[in-house]
């Protein structure tokens, strides 16, 4: 659900209907209990109230606040591995503009292919939650082929070959982590506590009773409301891949790569095969 929101629906309306939909139901909620039991204004059970509210409430706020910073930080080692694997691949092109004409040709057309079946086939399939190594399979093993048709003759050469070498095995590495990443998402226990605790919390505030029916909506809407936000925050960061605050794509477009997306620069690339089984080496 939360998945097709995100894929479906800007944030801004997904804002619209978590945070105006919890406070409006918080508002109506009081008015429907304050109607009930009218004593509840007189605020005899304040005391009590506030003591349950103020527990439960550190309670929440604790564990909202770790769900938040956690989903941050994956996004933001999301965005790192992504950033690595982009300038792993950009290395291997730099390290190719020393072999021979021939040579550099073959590995800047496997670069060329893996960076759009990258882009265009396997980034829509880890927006969807269906992360495939199969997608960059036949790309991957037709980066180490490319460099292993390769005979470094020198010293010169060798260095740059084995550079070349080196970043296309930190390459595949930080390939394997971003798949991995786009099949992360928050575990069932941790949403029952926090959207659960929603559902406890905003409640509880019906039971504060004040005089003012303003201000006891004023209330009502505000802790509902700062939950609510919050709660966008966790969908909004649950999946790396998805949503407009996703991890893009980007950098695969960028600096030495971006010739690679030029007009007519994939004219001549090999068509992507998102289905071929990976070899053991591209894995």
């Amino acid at each position: 659900m939360i998945l097709w929101l995100l894929n479906h629906v800007s944030t801004f309306v997904i804002a619209v209907l978590l945070v105006g939909g919890l406070t409006g139901l918080a508002v109506a909620g009081s008015i429907a209990a304050r109607r009930r039991f009218p004593h509840l204004a007189q605020g005899e059970h304040n005391e009590m109230v506030g003591v349950v509210l103020g527990m439960f409430g550190a309670i929440y706020g604790i564990i909202l606040a770790f769900v938040v910073v956690t989903l941050w930080t994956q996004r933001e080692n999301t965005q790192g591995i992504v950033a690595n694997e982009a300038g792993d691949l950009a290395a291997v092109v730099r390290s190719a503009d020393a072999f021979p004409a021939a040579d550099r040709a073959r590995v800047h057309a496997a670069v060329d292919a893996y960076a759009h079946a990258v882009v265009e086939v396997q980034w829509p399939l880890m927006r969807e939650g269906r992360p495939s190594y199969e997608a960059t399979g036949a790309q991957t093993h037709a980066l180490y082929e490319a460099l292993m048709a390769y005979e470094p003759q020198g010293p010169r050469a060798e260095t740059f070959y084995a550079e070349a070498v080196t970043r296309l095995s930190d390459l595949n590495s930080q390939r394997r982590a971003r798949i991995t990443m786009a099949e992360t998402s928050l575990p069932v226990l941790l949403q029952v506590l926090v959207y659960g605790g929603a559902l406890v919390i905003v409640p509880l505030t019906f039971l504060f009773g004040l005089r003012s029916l303003k201000m006891q909506l004023l209330f009502v809407s505000a802790v509902a409301g700062l939950i609510g936000f919050s709660l966008l925050l966790v969908v909004a960061l649950d999946r790396p891949f998805a949503g407009d605050l996703s991890v893009r794509p980007e950098p695969y477009k960028e600096a030495v790569l971006a010739q690679f997306w030029a007009a007519g620069a994939d004219s001549d690339a090999p068509a992507v095969q998102p289905q071929v089984r990976e070899p053991g080496t591209g894995r």
